[in-house]
């Protein structure tokens, strides 16, 4: 998975782009669909806001949390992106097993 980490406004130190890393690794480690991730840090006056954009396997996935704390806004984010990660990787998947009730019935 390739990550790519920029702010706006705000100069991203390595801790940052480390703390950054650390939570998306956690979802790439899980949901193996997620092939790269674009984050963008944002502050505007007292607003710190974390935006990511994730390629998945056919289409993007995109996020934002707003926080009064940089890191708090990158938890808030990597929860919402883990969340919808999920709910994608569930649409893929197939619940209705065709095959089972054709030969029973065949």
């Amino acid at each position: 998975m390739q990550l790519n980490v920029s702010g706006h406004h705000v100069e991203v130190t390595e801790s940052m782009r480390e703390y950054v890393g650390q939570k998306v690794d956690k979802i790439a480690r899980h949901f193996d669909i997620v092939s790269d991730v674009q984050c963008i840090l944002t502050v505007e006056k007292l607003r710190h806001k974390a935006e990511a954009t994730a390629s998945v396997n056919g289409g993007t996935i995109y996020c934002d949390h707003t926080e009064e704390d940089m890191y708090a806004a990158i938890d808030g984010l990597v929860d919402k992106l883990e969340r919808r990660v999920r709910k994608y990787k569930e649409k893929l998947q197939n619940h209705h097993p065709r095959d089972k009730h054709k030969s029973r019935y065949a």
